[in-house]
């Protein structure tokens, strides 16, 4: 009996732990569930072209990191930025809104007041209101402190990335061809000295430091003809803009790179254990063009070339960091770059000289300042392992603008009507799971375009055809313009004159999305 008894305790014994573990189970099931939201990086390159990566056709030069996000997960081949040029971009990428309904939002000056609002939604809030730790590193070029005030760069700044939705921000203020040439971290300068006190001025010279206009022989990258890359001279380059003071806080080109990369690193590490979104926005590939030294002269198409394999050493930097962490399977992985290429722009780099073979654009037309494709049109490849299919192509039309809509969506957040009002949630075509994005999408170059379908319009504009300084064809013409671009990429052949009446609808539909304030 008492044999018995044992048996049936030990039965019940191993029922009653079969469901503990069957409950246990389940429960952390569900957990992994909740928190299976995956990190997002968010990779932005600087006037990076459709046909600089081998991944897009390039044959004169290989980027085997970049190229890895293509083979491991989706390549778009029909993404775009909202425009041309570099602030605009960013601000639709922030916002949500096509920037050219707001005024000011074109390239910025080094000490511009900052044109993203501050209590309206934007990307990164969309991310903290998820619960995600959100940073940015890299450049930003979309302003700092009070709209109407002169910034104070000897006080914290405290009217910037954090104050849009950044838990952390280290980056530059604009560009590294405009002053003033410094990091920020949060709000404080890194190695700001109060006995050395900053300003800086667009208008007029400051301070007694040579130019490079007034001193030539001091330079070690001649500046370009007439681009104004000639004023404050620091780490021997010409500079747009005059800065005096916070020696100490001036960085050298050459180190830019590394220090955006560690800053990245170290954002990864500290929040591995937390869903994170960082914004790392690259100085590559933006003039001036400076790699450090153990990329001068290796891809033998000059600085260019140098720093477009200086980029895609530190993409394969960030993916040996995910693997090392074991967050390779939860981070979504995203690149894409501003707008499209420029070759001469602003220095004597022997860009133009030495990219022979080399096709920026790809087989699109103009480039950076353009409205034809080759000036919004963008790589974009994005990797998320077990939910990307590798190696998958997608034509669906995407836009930057749409991400702020896009991740709302997949967080369940809702978003007012009258903010973002040009970003759509399109997160299956962003993934792959769909290969229909947006309907049409309104472009910023020399004048502004519309695409719907395979068919796309450009308006008419009197301004000159072609960029004096760069050479890239603008897309301004005072006849409107109508390419078909399932057939016509390289937009060769304007069909304006054989379809009025396809021109006169697509100029009418621009006109009514201009009037509504947003299309959403």
């Amino acid at each position: 009996m008492r044999l018995f008894k044992i048996k049936i305790y030990t039965h019940s014994t191993k029922l009653f732990l079969a469901i503990i573990i069957l409950f246990i189970t389940s429960q952390i099931a569900v957990g992994q569930k909740k928190t299976s939201r995956p990190n997002v990086i968010f990779i932005y390159a600087d006037d990076l072209g459709y046909g600089d990566l081998s991944a897009y056709g390039a044959t004169k030069i290989s980027t085997p990191n970049i190229d890895r996000l293509a083979k491991e997960g989706l390549k778009f081949t029909n993404a775009h930025a909202t425009s041309a040029t570099c602030t605009p971009s960013r601000y639709a990428l922030m916002t949500g809104n096509y920037p050219w309904r707001k005024k000011g939002t074109g390239v910025l000056p080094g000490n511009a007041s900052l044109i993203v609002p501050t209590d309206k939604i934007t990307l990164p809030l969309v991310f903290q209101n998820a619960g995600y730790k959100t940073g940015i590193v890299g450049k930003w070029h979309l302003g700092l402190g009070s709209p109407g005030r002169d910034i104070n760069w000897n006080k914290p700044l405290k009217v910037g990335p954090n104050e849009v939705g950044f838990d952390y921000a280290y980056f530059f203020p604009a560009t590294s061809d405009r002053v003033p040439t410094i990091f920020i971290e949060n709000n404080d300068i890194v190695g700001y000295e109060k006995e050395d006190p900053i300003e800086v001025n667009y208008v007029e010279k400051i301070g007694k430091e040579p130019t490079g206009k007034e001193n030539p022989e001091l330079l070690k990258l001649q500046a370009s003809p007439d681009h104004g890359h000639n004023n404050t001279i620091v780490n021997g380059i010409g500079r747009i803009g005059w800065m005096s003071g916070g020696k100490r806080t001036r960085w050298a080109d050459e180190e830019i790179a590394h220090v955006f990369l560690s800053k990245a690193e170290q954002f990864i590490e500290e929040n591995q254990k937390n869903p994170f979104f960082l914004y790392f926005s690259l100085n590559d590939i933006h003039v001036p063009r400076m790699p450090s030294t153990e990329f001068k002269g290796k891809s033998k198409m000059g600085l260019r070339g140098d720093v477009i394999l200086q980029m895609d050493w530190t993409v394969g930097e960030i993916l040996k960091k995910l693997e090392a962490l074991g967050m390779e399977e939860n981070t979504m992985v995203i690149f894409s770059s501003d707008n499209g290429p420029v070759l001469d722009d602003g220095y004597a780099d022997k860009a133009v000289e030495l990219s022979e073979g080399h096709k920026p654009a790809g087989v699109l037309r103009g480039g950076k300042y353009s409205s034809f494709e080759g000036g919004s049109r963008v790589p974009w490849l994005v990797r998320w392992a077990g939910t990307i299919r590798p190696a998958t192509v997608s034509n669906a039309l995407i836009c930057q603008v749409d991400l702020l809509s896009s991740f709302a969506q997949f967080f369940q957040q809702k978003i007012e009507d009258t903010e973002a009002t040009d970003s759509f949630a399109i997160m299956d075509a962003l993934i792959g799971k769909t290969k229909i994005g947006r309907e049409s999408i309104v472009k910023q170059g020399g004048a502004l375009s519309y695409t719907k379908g395979n068919w796309k319009y450009i308006e008419p504009n009197t301004n000159q055809p072609v960029d004096k300084l760069t050479g890239t064809e603008l897309g301004n013409n005072p006849k409107p313009q109508l390419y078909d671009l399932s057939k016509d990429l390289g937009e060769k052949n304007n069909l304006a004159s054989q379809y009025p009446n396809k021109v006169k609808l697509m100029a009418e539909e621009l006109e009514r999305i201009k009037d509504a304030g947003g299309s959403r």
